[in-house]
């Protein structure tokens, strides 16, 4: 017999399912209630739990010299705050035991605000029991924040302390204004690019944004990322921040002794076309000079006599004159078609009968207008199609924005269906006037001749880096492989020697290696008033290249000054010397067996300075060192002294140089290098005057000093 009894069993199942049958329709109804009738609120609530598509900002990629240097950075910055509602009664009590440290901590960080100030801004706060307190009122830099956040109270977890901050990317350039105008900028929180480098190659350092999303769970908000953000890759430049230096330096010094208003210097690799420093300084309303505007690129004026050599080089390859070619360039002045044509000598009588080659030497305005003219005036277009085989007007692609080719008349060229073309524009065309060149395409032109006639673009990105994998190289770009014949190439640079040792050229000689080169000096048009509308301001120039029987760098130096006197050869001469010589000094391979004659050892005179710096050049160069303190330990960055000399070694002295912000140290005796790390930490601007190392400074060591305020140094050899 069966002990399953049906009669209750199944009552008893069936009551069961009865019940689930309910509870399921049930839940479907108050399902489809909560997706109709109820859909809005509750979306609301998720919204509130959840958020969606948080966009998360990539890592902008650098910018490096061509040693990988860093030019331009990302780095992290931090606004502070303090949240007074946390922590309860053991927060309020610590918070009002320790007030006064936190007070006083906070002024020695920033001295600006006095402990009182400190004290006011931080009651106000927690009377009010605010939330999102600022602590202070602008960005700070990681090693500051790291300090704050060692403060009493601070020190804290957050919901404990109720210390708390917001972190942001800011754009650095760790070398202050070396070539800030070809580098760029950004437009601070906006993440955007303003000019230079950093906008022609923002698709490349930008990187590709990430999305997350945020969702509550126990009270706390995780971060789900969806898309992780793709960082910006790196560009490798060509600008050398030694030779920059150097440049910017040689050039603002000529600026403030001619009182000028814009100096453009640009250093060119004759091989390669690689622009190794570029100078953009422009004389502000406050007398200091800064980089505005990227003059060397966009600056469409006429060039002045930097041209003749490219109006020679067309006659000489056309055929119709030669270098011995005979011109009577009379007392100075000739008038041609109408108007006077004058030679610089004309107050002392001209230079009479010369050959063409004299006339370039001594940038005679006459030999050369009255040649071009003789020749070329019944077929004017032949000349200015001689400018264009040349190059001469080449448009190189420069990858920034402002950028500008040369602009050449051509007899053909009409506006409003009247000729510009006239009897005096052939003559005056070949001595730099009625054309506008860039200073950046009279430089290409000149480092072609330097390399034997291959003319190169100018190149200012060698290669893309992603994570420190090359992922797109930009070679060399040849624009044209020969500007002109063989036997003419020789020839202009022939002249362009003797213009340097016979000529208008001789303030760029150099003292142990040759120079090649240019002057040139032009009236600046004001456009529809001509140049004779208040005082005159003119453009000197020169430009040429070194060493010139072993042509390595090509180089322009145009100033732009206010009334006379003006003299391309004088001024922009002598800035093309400081800059040739600095390069090639700086360039020198250092031997160290040639550190030794024959008697002895050649004992170098060392100056103050980073000591670690100090005793790897000492140990290349096979020096016994030793320090003046018990514990050897290894130098750091942070160990600056003098060098003394003891029993056949060096002996560093490890002097303490103050940490703090407000003292001026003492950088007596030191290298310029080294004295602009001190002192630009400190955030001072600096005005050197003079080489070698570094006599009198002002303000003097110890002295209070303020943030942006200018430190002169003198230096002497």
């Amino acid at each position: 017999m069966s002990k399953f009894n049906n009669k209750k069993i199944i009552p008893r199942y069936s009551f069961l399912a009865i019940l689930m049958t309910i509870a399921g329709v049930a839940v479907i109804i108050k399902a489809t209630y909560i997706m109709t009738v109820k859909h809005d609120y509750w979306m609301e609530v998720a919204s509130q739990k959840k958020f969606d598509s948080i966009r998360v900002a990539p890592a902008r990629g650098n910018i490096l010299s061509d040693r990988g240097e860093l030019m331009a950075s990302t780095l992290p910055e931090y606004k502070m705050f303090i949240d007074f509602m946390v922590g309860g009664e053991e927060k309020d009590s610590l918070w009002n035991v320790k007030l006064d440290s936190i007070c006083m901590g906070l002024h020695q960080i920033f001295p600006e605000r006095s402990e009182a100030e400190f004290r006011s801004h931080l009651e106000e706060g927690h009377k009010n029991k605010k939330r999102h307190w600022p602590i202070w009122p602008k960005r700070v830099d990681y090693n500051t924040f790291t300090k704050v956040s060692k403060l009493p109270v601070f020190n804290l977890p957050t919901l404990k302390g109720g210390f708390h901050y917001e972190e942001n990317n800011a754009r650095r350039q760790p070398f202050g204004t070396l070539a800030s105008r070809t580098i760029g900028d950004m437009y601070g929180a906006k993440d955007s690019a303003q000019f230079g480098l950093e906008l022609s190659f923002d698709s490349v350092l930008r990187g590709r944004e990430g999305l997350t999303h945020k969702r509550k769970v126990m009270n706390h908000f995780l971060n789900i990322v969806d898309t992780p953000p793709t960082d910006g890759d790196d560009i490798v430049t060509t600008i050398n921040v030694q030779m920059q230096d150097i440049a910017e330096k040689a050039t603002e010094e000529e600026l403030q002794l001619i009182n000028g208003d814009v100096g453009v210097a640009i250093v060119m690799e004759v091989a390669t076309g690689d622009v190794k420093a570029i100078v953009n300084l422009e004389k502000c309303g406050d007398g200091k000079y800064r980089e505005r505007k990227n003059h060397a690129v966009s600056d469409l004026l006429e060039p002045g006599s930097v041209f003749k050599t490219a109006s020679l080089m067309v006659a000489l390859d056309d055929g119709v004159v030669d270098t011995s070619y005979r011109v009577n360039t009379g007392n100075g002045q000739m008038k041609m078609h109408g108007s006077m044509m004058n030679d610089h000598n004309r107050a002392s009588g001209g230079y009479g009968t010369i050959s063409l080659g004299r006339a370039l030497q001594v940038s005679s305005n006459i030999g050369i207008s009255y040649a071009i003219d003789e020749h070329y005036k019944h077929n004017p277009s032949r000349f200015t199609d001689g400018l264009h085989r040349i190059g001469i007007d080449e448009d190189f692609k420069i990858p920034i924005k402002g950028a500008s080719p040369a602009r050449i008349k051509h007899p053909s060229d009409k506006v409003n269906g009247q000729s510009t073309w006239y009897q005096t524009t052939l003559p005056w065309m070949s001595i730099g006037y009625e054309s506008q060149i860039p200073p950046i395409s009279t430089l290409a032109f000149y480092n072609a001749i330097a390399n034997n006639g291959k003319m190169m673009r100018p190149r200012f990105v060698k290669r893309i880096l992603r994570e420190g994998e090359v992922v797109r190289e930009y070679p060399p770009v040849v624009e044209r492989a020969q500007i002109c014949k063989p036997s003419t190439l020789r020839k202009i640079q022939k002249l362009l020697e003797q213009v340097v040792t016979h000529g208008t050229g001789k303030k760029a000689r150099a003292e142990s290696f040759a120079v090649a080169g240019k002057t040139g000096t032009a009236q600046i048009s004001k456009g529809r008033s001509g140049y004779k509308s208040g005082a005159m301001r003119y453009l000197v120039s020169f430009a040429g290249y070194f060493p010139a029987d072993n042509p390595r760098y090509s180089c322009i130096v145009c100033l732009q000054k206010t009334g006379l006197p003006a003299s391309g050869g004088t001024m922009s001469g002598w800035v093309f010397h400081n800059i040739a010589e600095g390069i090639m000094a700086h360039s020198l391979n250092v031997d160290a067996s040639s550190a030794r004659d024959t008697v002895g050892m050649i004992r170098p005179d060392v100056q103050r300075g980073n000591l670690k710096a100090t005793q790897f050049v000492l140990d290349y160069l096979g020096y016994p060192t030793s320090q003046n303190w018990s514990d050897q330990v290894m130098l750091s960055e942070q160990d600056w002294g003098s060098v003394g000399f003891e029993n056949g070694k060096y002996l560093l002295n490890r002097q303490d140089i103050s940490d703090d912000k407000n003292i001026m140290p003492d950088v007596l005796g030191m290298g310029i290098r080294d004295a602009m790390y001190l002192l630009e930490d400190k955030g001072l601007r600096v005005q050197v005057s003079g080489r070698g190392k570094i006599v009198s400074q002002s303000p003097y060591a110890g002295t209070t000093i303020k943030k942006g305020e200018t430190c002169t140094l003198k230096l002497q050899l």
